[in-house]
């Protein structure tokens, strides 16, 4: 069998909150494509999470692409939906090889061919730029996969796990397919006129928390882009593909000062007119205090700092390397110039209770962000702080590890009576927030209230916000508004 087609599908999960923010492509499926391309190899990108496919509909397209080989990407609570999807792959393309990577692959390689051998060929670990074309490379020429770098298969019903690749020295020399990606798909809801991209400014993380994946994946290595070469690619996302929102999917792309402020000058000069979405630290907001001016003027609108906790003793457990009142002077400092303030807080520790819970919620009332995300702790099985949480887990459903869904059991508390004071934090919060929408500024005030509409009306928490108790009437006007 000759590869000549390969088809990158997104599994079809769907969790929490995440998606009312709007659709994006899938940038690592951009990435593969470009290698593949250059290989000589067709890609086609079929995003079928995103056109919400069930898997008679996923089974009907792959028949009419007909691929060779089915790759997928997961993380830990899509795994269930990608190992079924891939194994509905093979059951309708017989002799069609199959693929995973992602995060949760590269860790639990093992268990993935232990477990769903039957779905999945190969596992990706690390990037897979390089590693892709050279397995086609190799299954075409009839060679043995062994000899392939950064993948693991099974042969003789025994696990081979070959050399882990280096990272690529060079991010700007990753070709893309940006033209495969069917844009009528993605918008970002508070602005749904646009097209919304995501774009890599950087790879890794050089922190050390102890509850996320990240910084273990990439073995706490940071390597970045040129300011030029993520800039230019910004210009022709916006002249080539009409997209007028970009989101940076990098956790840190601030860490390195100058090269971040030249990113700024270069947005500035050239005027693109995009509207910029970024997560980054709150030391680097803190260390930038005398540019934050220049986020501003070149484009940046939607800032995204984690916050994760209001208590010192966690920040430390968790290897933040901040301070509990850094956390709260980053949100003033985005909050003063009018960009839209986004934050999260872990709860579900096994030491939390109705009252610690309270005293998260009273500081993330006085931190005063715009988005407050209250996220339940996932027991990665692959993170630092796994020993610690295993004890108190009484969920080994992976599809539960999504933030949304409590799967550690405090000490003091069931996970029932931790979702009722989660939820609880969350009605609180936001009609909180209601109430103080008359005092925003115009630009909070629209981005709030169309939030505030598509968290009631399009995610999990619908179900408890619908009951909003006695709201003065400006706010009750407001929200028969959001159901208009």
């Amino acid at each position: 069998m000759t590869i000549r087609t390969v088809a990158l599908v997104t599994p079809p999960y769907h969790s929490g909150v995440v998606e009312t923010a709007g659709t994006w492509p899938n940038a690592a499926f951009v990435y593969l494509a470009g290698a593949l391309r250059e290989a000589g190899v067709e890609p086609v990108i079929y995003d079928a999470m995103t056109m919400n496919h069930d898997l008679e509909q996923i089974a009907s397209e792959l028949e009419r692409i007909a691929p060779d080989m089915v790759l997928t990407t997961a993380y830990t609570s899509s795994y269930p939906k990608a190992a079924t999807m891939l194994r509905m792959a093979k059951e309708t393309l017989p002799g069609v090889i199959t693929g995973i990577g992602g995060v949760h692959a590269h860790f639990m390689y093992e268990e993935v061919l232990g477990r769903d051998g039957d779905a999945v060929d190969y596992v990706f670990r690390g990037e897979g730029e390089a590693s892709l074309p050279e397995l086609v490379a190799c299954l075409n020429a009839d060679d043995d996969p062994a000899e392939v770098a950064g993948i693991a298969f099974v042969r003789d019903g025994h696990v081979v796990a070959t050399p882990v690749r280096p990272w690529h020295e060079s991010l700007d020399a990753l070709p893309t397919a940006w033209d495969t990606v069917d844009w009528d798909l993605y918008r970002f809801y508070p602005l749904p006129d646009r097209h919304l991209a995501v774009v890599s400014t950087s790879r890794g993380c050089d922190q050390e928390c102890t509850f996320c994946s990240q910084q273990a994946f990439w073995r706490q290595t940071w390597r970045a882009r040129s300011a030029e070469s993520v800039v230019d690619e910004l210009e022709m996302l916006r002249d080539r593909f009409g997209v007028g929102v970009m989101m940076f999917s990098d956790e840190t792309p601030t860490l390195d000062r100058e090269r971040w402020e030249r990113m700024l000058d270069l947005l500035i000069e050239r005027d693109l007119g995009l509207h910029l979405l970024m997560e980054t630290r709150v030391d680097d907001i803190l260390r930038d205090e005398d540019i934050l001016e220049k986020y501003r003027e070149a484009g940046v609108r939607h800032v995204y700092v984690g916050v994760e906790r209001t208590d010192q003793a966690s920040l430390d457990m968790f290897k933040k390397n901040t301070k509990v009142e850094m956390g709260k002077r980053a949100i003033e400092l985005i909050n003063s110039l009018d960009m839209i303030s986004e934050t999260s807080l872990v709860l579900g520790l096994p030491d939390d209770t109705p009252e610690t819970i309270q005293t998260t919620f009273d500081l993330a009332v006085h931190y005063d962000p715009d988005l407050a995300f209250f996220l339940t702790i996932a027991p990665w099985p692959y993170s630092d702080i796994y020993a610690e949480l295993e004890p108190y887990i009484e969920s080994y459903d992976y599809e539960d590890y999504n933030l949304v869904a409590p799967v550690v059991k405090p000490k003091a508390m069931t996970r029932d009576e931790l979702m009722e004071e989660i939820i609880g934090c969350y009605r609180r919060f936001y009609m909180g927030k209601l109430k103080k929408v008359p005092s925003m500024t115009k630009t909070k005030r629209d981005y709030f209230t169309i939030t505030m509409k598509l968290l009631m009306e399009n995610s999990y928490l619908r179900q408890f916000m619908g009951g909003l108790g006695k709201m003065p009437a400006e706010v009750n006007e407001l929200v028969a508004r959001f159901r208009q």
